[in-house]
Parts: structure tokens; C-alpha cells; sequence
């Protein structure tokens, strides 16, 4: 049977460095070079305040690194393009050298030419763990493996039906998902776990956050409260109610399409455990939905 054939991997990470910290990611066929691409475009800009500007700049950056992700990532033994070059510093500087004053539909490029549960850990002696686990749709594809209570997923959803994508479908292979836990480091030590669950939110949210924790020094807490935003298709991208209305109508007045929601588990659900310099752990948790932080 598929589950009897299946082999867990053990995988080295990808990381992009950003702001003096490297960004650690699972490789593909997740989407967590998504998270990559987007900060290693936007760390070309001097973030001094969350002005239009900045919000502009990231929108563009997302919507390029999903237009490479979604255009390249598939099973890691049959990707066309070896994940590293989509992060390489140079090929960010050209993509955000590519960023106008006015919202993009954004093509990729080549660097040559629902249930997520999401938890993080941390010990006395440092060892730090960013987990993720989903099923996908609700419960999956519906189907219970006989005597073993394991669900089984439905990320098969996310193949193409194009013969010519590099994600198509076909037999024993990894498609595209999206579960990513995420984890930062400092000097080639663990600085932090963090994650924000929500499928296609999940990059979005990682580069937000750490953006957030990163270039405005917010604490893991006001790091996950802040306004998020998502990007849904094009140009148009949902933001939360108490996002700015002035920022909102200046990304208008660029050309985004902005539609405001109140239901914020659109939003993501993330956790965040940061460690201190003199070995103090400090964390944030998920406001948006049901969510705790734990002492022991």
C-alpha cells in the first residue's frame, strides 16, 4: 500500500539571512521558499516605519515569490530549478529592482535569465521544535487506514491537470503543499520557532511576522497581533478591520484592490517562541482563535 511504501526524510533546511538572522525553512515541495523568496526581495528596502510604501512593497513581494513558487515548486526530485538560485542575493535584488510605484500582475522569472494544528517548544538546554501537522481539507480525503485510526490527507488537491506544469499529476510523486514551520537563527544557533498555520496564508504570515519581530524590534506578542494582511488573486488582497484606513486608501489610490474582512481566522494562526540573549525565552500566541502558551 502507499502508507507501507512511505519513507519519512529527513531534510536540511533552506535559509534566506535577513537582518542579521537567517530564516529557516522546510525545503519543497512545501512552500516555505515562498516565505524565503518574499524577504529575500524585500530586504533590499530600508524599513524605517509601516508607511504605504512599505505595505506597497511587501504586497509586490509577495505576489513575486508566489508567481515563482507557484510556477516551480513540485517534488524536489523533479523540480526544473534548484531551490537556492530562487534565493540568491542577487536574483532578490533584481526581482525588487522590478517593483514600480503601481500594483503588478506579477509573472515568475528565472533566476538565470483549513485544520492546521500548529506548535512550538523550547527546553532549558536550548533544543527548540517548529511543528505543523494538517490533514488538509477538514478530515482529509475522508479515508481511515484499516486498524490504525490514521487520516489520511487530501494535498493531492493541490496537483495541476496541465500536462505542461511542472506540478502535474502523476504517480509517487510530492505535490506542492503548504505546511511550513518555521524557525529562526542567530550566528548559526537557534534563536526561534514560529509558525502561522491557514494554507495559503501561512508564507504571508511568516514574512509579516517576521518583519514584525525583525525590523520594528515587536515583541512575539505585538508581533502576531498586529494587522495582517493576505493576498488572494491579482491585484487584490483582504485586510483585517482595524488595519489602517489611510494606508488602505493609499494602496488603492496604487492601483491594489483592497477588500476589507472582519473575520479574522482568515488571517493566519501563528505561535512564536523567541529566546533572549541571556537565555530567557519569551512568546507570543494566536489571538485570532482558540490558543494558549504553557509554562513547565
Amino acid at each position: 500500500s502507499d502508507l507501507a511504501q512511505f519513507e519519512s526524510s529527513w531534510v536540511e533546511p533552506i535559509k534566506t539571512s535577513y537582518r542579521g538572522y537567517e530564516v529557516a525553512e522546510l525545503p519543497p515541495s512545501g512552500q516555505g521558499l515562498v516565505a524565503l523568496m518574499a524577504l529575500n526581495i524585500f530586504k533590499n528596502r530600508s524599513v524605517k516605519k509601516a508607511d504605504v510604501d512599505y505595505y506597497h512593497e511587501m504586497f509586490e513581494a509577495m505576489k513575486m515569490a508566489f508567481a515563482d513558487g507557484l510556477h516551480y515548486i513540485t517534488d524536489p526530485d523533479l523540480m526544473s530549478m534548484n531551490p537556492q538560485s530562487l534565493i540568491e542575493e542577487a536574483y532578490g535584488k533584481r526581482r525588487y529592482k522590478q517593483i514600480t510605484k503601481s500594483a503588478q500582475i506579477h509573472s515568475d522569472d528565472d533566476p538565470y535569465s483549513g485544520g492546521t494544528v500548529y506548535l512550538s517548544c523550547a527546553d532549558k538546554d536550548g533544543n527548540m521544535v517548529s511543528m505543523i501537522q494538517s490533514t488538509y481539507m477538514g478530515f482529509g480525503s475522508g479515508i481511515v487506514v484499516k486498524d490504525t485510526g490514521i487520516a489520511l490527507h487530501n494535498r493531492g488537491a493541490d496537483f495541476k491537470l496541465d500536462e505542461n506544469h511542472i506540478n502535474v499529476l502523476a504517480p509517487n510523486k510530492k505535490t506542492y503543499h503548504t505546511i511550513i514551520p518555521g524557525m529562526l537563527l542567530k550566528d548559526g544557533q537557534c534563536a526561534g520557532v514560529f509558525g502561522v498555520m491557514g494554507a495559503y496564508m501561512q508564507p504571508q504570515g511568516h514574512f509579516q511576522v517576521i518583519s514584525n519581530l525583525l525590523d520594528f524590534d515587536l515583541n512575539p506578542q505585538m508581533a502576531l497581533d498586529a494587522p495582517r494582511w493576505q493576498w488572494v488573486k491579482d491585484k487584490t488582497f483582504m485586510v483585517e478591520a482595524n488595519f489602517d484606513p489611510k494606508i488602505i486608501q493609499e494602496l488603492e489610490e496604487r492601483g491594489h484592490i483592497i477588500k476589507v474582512v472582519d473575520d479574522r481566522t482568515h488571517f493566519g494562526r501563528g505561535q512564536i517562541i523567541l529566546k533572549l540573549e541571556h537565555g530567557v525565552y519569551v512568546a507570543g500566541t494566536e489571538s485570532r482563535t482558540d490558543s494558549n502558551l504553557a509554562i513547565y
